[in-house]
C-alpha cells in the first residue's frame, strides 16, 4: 500500500517543546522500517512547528514568514531521514524548489521510482509557497502520488467535536466524514487541505504518535483514532 504519513513536529520534539527527541525519532523509524519491509511504499511530510510556525511570525512580513516555516520542515526532514538511514533504510528528500546539494526536486515519476526501490521519500518544504500549511502539502502530496491514505500523527488521539485541553467533556469523532469537518470548520484539519481531500477521494486517519505502534496499527486500519472519509 502507498501510504503518505504526515508527522507533527512537536511531537518529534517530544518534552522539550522544540528541536528533537531521538528516542521518539528512532520509534518513528522502527514502525516505518516494518512497514517498508512488509511492502508498503512510503512518503512522509515533518511540519516544522518544533522550530517555527509561519503563522506565529507576526512580527515580520507573512511571506518571508512562510518561507521560514518551509525551511523548517527541510531541517526537519534532512534530521529525521538520517536517523532513518542509521536504522538501515534508503531515503531521499524532495523540495518543490532548489536545495541545492542538500535536497532533490520533487517529481512524481522519480518518487515512483524511488518507491519501487524501497525509499523512504521525504516531501519537505511544503508546497513551495506562502499562505499554504504543511497539512495542505501532505494532501497534495498524496493526490500527486496517488497514495491510498493519508496518515496524520499528532499529540491527540483524533479529532473531537472541541479542544479536549479546554472542555473535559469534548467527544472524539471515531469516523467522521470530511464534508462534516469543512461545513463545522473544525479545524483538526487545515480547511484547504480538507477541501483538496475531498475533491481528490483522499482518506484520512488521526491519531495519536505517542501510543505504542501507533503507525502500525493506523496503517492497519485498526487504531486508536478518528477515520476521515471522503465517500
Amino acid at each position: 500500500m502507498r501510504i503518505v504519513l504526515k508527522l507533527s513536529g512537536e511531537a518529534l520534539a517530544g518534552d522539550k517543546g522544540t528541536g528533537f527527541d531521538l528516542n521518539d525519532v528512532k520509534r518513528v523509524a522502527a514502525q516505518v522500517k516494518r512497514l517498508v519491509e512488509d511492502g508498503n511504499e512510503i512518503g512522509i511530510v515533518i511540519g516544522g512547528g518544533n522550530f517555527w510556525r509561519g503563522r506565529t511570525g507576526t512580527e515580520i512580513d507573512r511571506v518571508k514568514s512562510d518561507q521560514i516555516g518551509m525551511l523548517a520542515t527541510i531541517m526537519n526532514c534532512i534530521y529525521v531521514s538520517e536517523v532513518f538511514r542509521s536504522e538501515g533504510m534508503k531515503t531521499q528528500v524532495m523540495t518543490p524548489f532548489e536545495v541545492s546539494g542538500f535536497t532533490e526536486l520533487f517529481s512524481k515519476d522519480r518518487v515512483l521510482e524511488l518507491f519501487r526501490d524501497n525509499t523512504v521519500v521525504f516531501f519537505a518544504g511544503g508546497t513551495g509557497h506562502p499562505y499554504f500549511s504543511t497539512d495542505t502539502g501532505v494532501v497534495l502530496r498524496a493526490v500527486e502520488v496517488d497514495a491510498k491514505v493519508i496518515l496524520m500523527a499528532k499529540n491527540i488521539d483524533g479529532i473531537y467535536d472541541s479542544d479536549p485541553a479546554k472542555n473535559p467533556e469534548a467527544k472524539r469523532y471515531d469516523v467522521l466524514p470530511i464534508q462534516r469537518i469543512i461545513d463545522e470548520n473544525l479545524q483538526a484539519i487545515d480547511m484547504t487541505a480538507s477541501i483538496l481531500a475531498r475533491d481528490n477521494h483522499m482518506p484520512l486517519r488521526v491519531f495519536d504518535l505517542n501510543e505504542e505502534d501507533s503507525i502500525i496499527k493506523a496503517a492497519s486500519g485498526t487504531f486508536n483514532g478518528t477515520t476521515v472519509t471522503v465517500a
